[in-house]
């Protein structure tokens, strides 16, 4: 029998049979002769199960041994709590410590599911009497929810289903205390139990699907991708997590390796062609791929990738195809297409024209888009010159991989035919312009050249031709329709136009839609009829002091005919003056000439002007020439020739006004003047006030200004209302319409004495005589003198606004002011006064 002590340190199946007893037995005698046993203060006992035939022998062979061994060690040792005292071989007396706890790590199987509480182990302590009097308690890692201790007996037991995979092991803390006072007995003691591991994961690959390529023709063995599978059992115990690795679908295309889970191809020449998708199922095994082992599965899908393997081939021999004799260069006229297996570049086929007698005619190009040739026109085709042609195209890969050679050639040829239509086409000039020469003032009716059409077809239809109206506005010229002769309706003016450019319609008579068109072009050619003339408009200017033979200017000629019928140009003096006595002329001969004087002693007095005539005569056949007359003015010079001044009034005075004469006018204009400013003056001044007042008045403060202005700036108008009070404005009126002539009355010049003036009396005269004033301005603007009340109720007479605002003001008594102010009452007057008025 297995002594209690040493069951926490037992696996079930070390325990399995007399190799594992003798095994145990061997370690409990070892471990035993270290721990003396008096000195033992607990024992723990641990259990485990593999199944359930196994744990009963294994539970009571344990239990009985322990009993054995139990009552064994209590004959000789003599338990306490403190420790005791023993002696020693020669009588000495040896002082013993205690030992509080002797046990080892405790093993739990996991995924236990029977109906009790598993027993875990039982710990004990050496002073506990069995009285009750000592109380276990266990405290850690799931204490009293997985674990749980009877206190009395120490009896651990697993009260939950365990799980290696979440947690593979558990650290408790162990203790004896007193049961009335928990007081410790003991010192606290770590242990840990260890979850045990069981095959109940099975293997699990990390994904669900895989996804490969390897190209197509690979060599046997070829890697293509690895699979790889995770077991959550204990990879330290046993065999449960050791996979092997099998293949259960793609044989015999792929095969694995067992440890590495490397997928391999197992065939040779596999053809993307022929099959581009495998679909491979890996097997991964646990306990070593024996059976009872656990297993898991994961698909792989492996795709043959493409390599240039296939040529391309035409599918027919022969191409048949057409095109109209009309179309124009660039034109589609047909499509080719070799078919090649492969794909991606490695399909892309390219085509050429190698061969035929339309090479010349036609060309072949590659849509990319759609791997076809496209044969197009190259040049005009002509049905009547030619009805067929036959061309050899040849499609060849782009890419084309080395190792793959021997299956070549990557070309193939085929055989394109092609029909010319025949079309109705429009006529056709023999040339594709016409360059014509007419001279210049030709008569009208002069044949310029001909232009000659015809029709390709079989038909050869007859033509007719027009002028374009387009390019020929004015009209110079007419086509015979019939012949296609150009001729003049108009005289042509090469300086007018020296090229004319129209266009020539060919029509075929019976099908009108059928036209041609030729541009003309029509020199005019360039006849002597252009006299030449001065370049430019020219004066010249000769010293006084001019030496003989001196040159004084340089004349140039313009003509408007052709350089052959232009320069060179010869310059003379006419016949009549070849001898003139002034001047003479000298021809450069490079179509200039230069004048020089002839004599000296040139005087503006006696003349300052001078005309010479000069001939010019072109090289033309026969000359033209035309005489121009030079002005040559006389100026006057300092010593270095530069012209000082050319009129000639400074010498003339005895011709004109005399000085005194001048002296004359220029006095009248500026008596003239002083008048025209005196009277302007005069009428600027203001009039004499009518109360003069010493500075020594005492009215000195009443100021007079100067200012002038009119309208409501005039300071000299006033309103009598301004002077009144403003309440009796309306009680009276100082002018009355029926005074229809101004008095004039006499303006006193008396000046009352300053002590004996009364400003009301003063005021009244001023007023009498401002109303008789025939000067006075109109009431127009507001006076303000004296009165410091409110202002004027009249307001401006002269604002617009006034008539159309909401105010009280009652301009009724603007009627009784005369005829001079009946507009401004109709402005501002009531709708009543109108009313009455008319």
């Amino acid at each position: 029998m297995l002594p209690s002590p040493l069951r926490g340190h037992l696996r079930p199946r070390d325990a399995a049979g007399p190799a594992g007893r003798a095994e145990v037995e061997a370690e409990w005698q070892q471990r035993l002769t270290g721990v003396p046993a008096p000195e033992v203060a607990f024992q723990m006992c641990g259990i485990c199960y593999i199944n359930w035939q196994q744990a009963a022998v294994l539970c009571l062979g344990v239990l009985c041994y322990s009993q054995a061994l139990a009552t064994e060690r209590l004959s000789h040792a003599r338990p306490s709590l403190h420790g005791h005292l023993e002696k020693g071989k020669e009588g000495q007396v040896l002082h013993r410590s205690k030992r509080g706890w002797v046990w080892n790590q405790f093993f739990v199987i996991e995924e236990y599911t029977g109906p009790d509480p598993v027993l875990v182990g039982r710990l004990h302590s050496d002073i506990d009497s069995g009285d009750g009097n000592i109380k276990y308690i266990l405290s850690g890692e799931g204490a009293g929810i997985i674990f749980v201790i009877d206190d009395k007996s120490g009896n651990i037991h697993a009260t939950k289903t365990l799980d290696r995979e979440e947690r593979a092991q558990y650290t408790l803390t162990a203790q004896a205390v007193d049961r009335n006072t928990n007081r410790p007995l003991e010192p606290p003691s770590e242990f840990i139990v260890k979850v045990q591991d069981i095959n109940d994961n099975p293997p699990e690959f990390l994904h669900e699907n895989y996804h490969a390529n390897v190209p197509e023709r690979s060599n046997v063995g070829t890697s293509v991708i690895q699979v790889t599978a995770s077991d959550a059992d204990d990879p330290t115990y046993g065999n449960s997590a050791k996979l092997v690795y099998s293949i259960l679908e793609g044989q015999p295309y792929f095969s694995v390796e067992a440890q590495t889970g490397i997928i391999r191809t197992a065939l040779p020449n596999m053809d993307r062609e022929a099959k581009e998708e495998y679909h491979v199922v890996i097997q991964a095994k646990d306990m070593g791929g024996h059976m009872g082992g656990l297993s898991g599965t994961t698909k792989v899908t492996i795709t043959l990738t493409d390599v240039n393997d296939n040529p391309p081939k035409f599918p027919q021999s022969v191409y048949q195809m057409s095109v109209s004799e009309a179309a124009v260069p660039g034109e589609e006229v047909g499509r080719v297409k070799a078919k090649d297996p492969d794909i991606g570049e490695n399909g892309l086929v390219a085509y050429s024209i190698i061969d035929g007698d339309g090479m010349d005619m036609f060309e072949i190009t590659t849509d990319y888009e759609t791997q076809e040739g496209v044969v197009k026109l190259k040049k005009t085709l002509d049905y009547e010159t030619k009805k067929s042609y036959s061309l050899k195209v040849e499609a060849a890969n782009v890419h084309i991989d080395p190792k793959f050679i021997s299956n070549g050639p990557f070309k193939d040829t085929v055989t394109v035919k092609i029909a010319v239509e025949d079309a109705d086409e429009p006529p056709v000039f023999l040339k594709p312009s016409y360059i014509f020469e007419v001279q210049e003032n030709a008569a009208s009716g002069t044949v310029v050249g001909k232009v000659h059409a015809k029709d390709p077809d079989a038909a050869n239809s007859a033509i007719r031709y027009s002028i374009d109206r387009h390019t020929d506005l004015e009209r110079y010229f007419v086509i015979n329709a019939e012949d296609g002769n150009i001729k003049t309706i108009k005289t042509l003016d090469r300086e007018e136009m020296a090229w004319h450019n129209i266009s020539v319609f060919a029509v075929e008579v019976h099908k009108q839609h059928q036209e041609a068109k030729v541009p003309v072009a029509i020199k005019v050619v360039d006849v002597n009829d252009n006299a030449p003339k001065f370049a430019a408009a020219y004066e010249a200017f000769v010293c006084e002091n001019a030496r003989s033979n001196q040159q004084f200017i340089t004349i140039s000629a313009d003509d408007k005919d052709d350089s052959a019928n232009g320069p060179r140009f010869i310059f003379s003096l006419p016949p009549e003056i070849i001898h003139n006595p002034n001047f003479t002329l000298r021809d450069n001969r490079d179509n200039t000439a230069s004048v020089l004087v002839r004599r000296e002693g040139f005087s503006r007095q006696k003349q300052d002007l001078y005309l010479l005539p000069i001939v010019i005569s072109d090289g033309g056949v026969p000359p033209l020439s035309s005489t121009n007359t030079l002005t040559i003015r006389v100026c006057g010079c300092d010593g270095s020739g530069s012209l000082l001044s050319c009129n000639a009034e400074a010498y003339v005075l005895n011709a004109g006004l005399s000085t005194g004469a001048l002296i004359a006018i220029l006095a009248c204009i500026v008596i003239l003047l002083v008048i025209v400013v005196l009277f302007v003056t005069l009428k600027r001044q203001k009039k004499e006030p009518l109360i003069v007042f010493e500075e020594e008045d005492v009215r000195e403060n009443i100021i007079t200004y100067d200012d002038e202005g009119g309208g409501e700036e005039d300071t000299e108008a006033f309103d009598i209302a301004t002077l009144q009070n403003p309440d009796g404005i309306n009680g009276f009126m100082p002018r009355k319409d029926i005074k229809p002539e101004y008095q004039y009355l006499p303006r006193p010049g008396l000046r009352p004495a300053p002590n004996s003036v009364d400003v009301d009396d003063f005021i009244n005269t001023r007023i009498q005589e401002a109303d008789n004033d025939p000067t006075a301005p109109p009431y127009d603007s507001i006076q303000i003198y004296g009165y410091e009340g409110r202002g004027s109720v009249a307001g401006s007479l002269s604002s617009l606004e006034s008539a159309t605002t909401d105010s009280d003001l009652d301009y009724d008594y603007l009627q009784n002011w005369g005829p001079r102010f009946k507009k401004l009452a109709d402005l501002y007057g009531s709708k009543d006064t109108f009313d009455d008025d008319s």
